[in-house]
């Protein structure tokens, strides 16, 4: 067990060692300085020349999000229809139907948001050619929609007073060409040479050691791992996702992915400190962040390396932890440290399943979501932090008796509007679609639908409800991951996680750069001896218990009659 923990460390350490020179590289892209991958300007070129665009051009906030919306509507309706009429079109080895119109929209809006939630298995539900040309393009172009949308934000708070934001295209491209592709590209081919599949062939027929045939499916896995970590998308090749052996194959596979679930979203913390010349700035912003981490990650690995309280009533030992729903090749610990990495940012893939995890393990993994502040999704993660760093600036204001200011421009009524409607969405969303899911299911339980609200349960009582609002916390967090107790393959969760996912994903990107965009075009205020200094540890306190009181005490009831509920029901 010590070895676990070891290994968990080291996974940590490894991922902020990492991320500290990434984050200097990528403030570096967006600055337009000398960066090794300049060799990727002519194929940028290239894209620009094909498509009529002028990177040079530069944009105003309002653009920025024109910009984005619209490109957002013709790949969704590409996914939807590739989806659809999958069975008729090229790469499918394995004669893979087309999926019904409730779960293409829903698979479609779910990659498109960087939400990956896969209401199908990926052996039977995708084939080759949307797996590679729909799902895994938007694993690229949906991670890369988050950072443009960051560096809106960010160019907003460098410049003192402007309306030019850099191009959304330019932002885009970039963060394709010269930070997701090549490290996605190295993520595949460690994965590639420890035995992920990287063929186009259909499936290979095994005989296994009880003599019993079994078809494995394969395909170009290796790539789409690659970029489902790295982009915080999280929807994998396979319906078992990272637990299934070709898909995450060993210890050193599993390290690699773990550590590329959160390196990007840490990287950007520092990225925006090297690229505002604030460096304090983004090591409060990555303390507040790490400091919720290590709230749930802690007591999470406790819960799972100790064991079933319920096994051990019965007398029986436990060394290895509680192991039901993990692989024995990861062991307790790692398990617990994924589930935690995975829901505290937008990733959403797993290497165990969460419904058999700990009520404690679950009680962390929905609070990440809940949250969905601490790291959070490629670019976006900061974009939901940016909304609490105004309330607290605010609030801190008031306090004070002072005008509230940040990065040189007060913060007035029009912003505060915007960020307090963003900060209630998120818990509004989440409890609202259980609430209705919870009415349904207790009111209308045999209702004649192809899939009964009786039938969507596979556990009652405080763990069923676990399953709803995990599921709800995952669509609105743009996570993916799910219980996977809940029948959710249904017109009632594909259309309602769905509208959650649409509004869950957008209005956040629009609110923050909506306040960015505002405030850049307000008066610079040169600091004085009265400014509010937003880049020490006070402020971080501050920030964090913005956090608590704004989102977290939001969800404590609904928790209490899940998660909470059933750990007090099993000690």
């Amino acid at each position: 067990m010590n070895t676990e923990i070891l290994g968990v460390i080291f996974m940590y350490l490894a991922m902020v060692g990492l991320a500290i020179p990434l984050g200097k590289y990528i403030a570096k892209v967006f600055k337009g300085e000398k960066t090794w991958l300049d060799f990727m300007a002519p194929l940028e070129r290239l894209i620009y020349k094909l498509s009529g665009i002028d990177p040079t051009r530069e944009m105003n906030w309002k653009q920025h999000l024109k910009a984005m919306l619209t490109i957002s509507v013709i790949w969704l309706f590409y996914a939807f229809f590739c989806l659809i009429f999958q069975g008729h079109l090229p790469l499918n080895p394995d004669h893979n139907p087309g999926q019904t119109p409730d779960l293409a929209f829903n698979t479609a809006l779910s990659f498109l948001t960087n939400t990956n939630m896969q209401d199908y298995s990926g052996e039977s539900g995708v084939t080759y050619y949307t797996q590679v040309f729909v799902l895994m393009f938007f694993q690229f172009v949906s991670a890369a929609t988050g950072i443009a949308a960051m560096m809106v934000v960010v160019k907003a708070m460098k410049d003192k007073v402007t309306d030019k934001l850099g191009n959304f295209w330019d932002f885009l491209v970039k963060s394709v060409t010269r930070i997701l592709l090549p490290l996605s590209f190295v993520v595949a081919v460690i994965l590639a040479f420890n035995g992920t599949p990287t063929s186009y062939k259909g499936k290979d027929t095994v005989i296994g050691l009880q003599g019993d045939t079994v078809h494995v499916s394969r395909g170009p896995a290796a790539a789409m791992i690659g970029i489902k970590q790295m982009g915080t998308n999280g929807g994998g090749w396979f319906g078992t996702n990272s637990a299934h052996p070709l898909e995450n194959p060993n210890y050193l596979a599993n390290m690699v992915e773990n550590i590329s679930i959160v390196l990007i979203p840490i990287a950007l913390v520092f990225a925006l400190g090297y690229y505002l010349n604030k460096k304090k700035l983004a090591w409060v912003i990555f303390g507040v962040m790490t400091v919720g981490f290590m709230s749930m990650l802690i007591p999470s690995i406790r819960a799972e390396i100790g064991g079933n309280p319920a096994i051990a009533h019965l007398g029986i030992s436990q060394p290895g932890g509680s192991m039901e729903g993990k692989e024995v090749r990861f062991g307790a610990a790692a398990s617990a440290y994924w589930g935690i990495t995975t829901t505290v940012t937008s990733n959403g893939s797993v290497n165990a399943m969460h419904d058999s995890m700990m009520p404690i393990s679950g009680i962390g993994q929905m609070f990440d979501m809940m949250i969905n502040a601490f790291y959070g999704g490629v670019g976006v993660g900061y974009l939901n932090f940016y909304v609490f760093i105004i309330i607290a600036v605010f609030i801190s204001g008031l306090m004070v008796g002072r005008t509230p200011e940040f990065m040189g421009r007060k913060i007035e009524a029009r912003e505060m509007k915007i960020a307090s409607l963003i900060a209630l969405l998120h818990p509004f969303l989440i409890l609202v679609g259980t609430s209705v899911a919870s009415w349904v299911l207790v009111n209308y339980p045999n209702i004649n639908w192809a899939t009964k609200p009786s039938a969507w349960l596979n556990n009652p009582g405080f763990h069923g409800f676990s399953e709803m609002l995990y599921q709800f916390s995952s669509a609105s967090a743009n996570n993916g991951s799910g219980y996977a107790g809940l029948t959710a393959n249904n017109i009632f969760w594909n259309f309602g996680t769905g509208l959650v996912i649409f509004l869950a994903r957008f209005l956040p990107i629009i609110g923050p750069v909506a306040i960015a965009g505002i405030l850049a075009n307000k008066k610079f205020i040169p600091e004085s001896a009265g400014t509010l200094k937003t880049d020490t540890v006070t402020f971080g306190i501050m920030i964090f218990a913005v956090i608590i009181i704004v989102a977290a005490l939001s969800f404590f009831p609904a928790l209490t009659l899940g998660p909470i509920a059933e750990h007090v029901s099993i000690k």
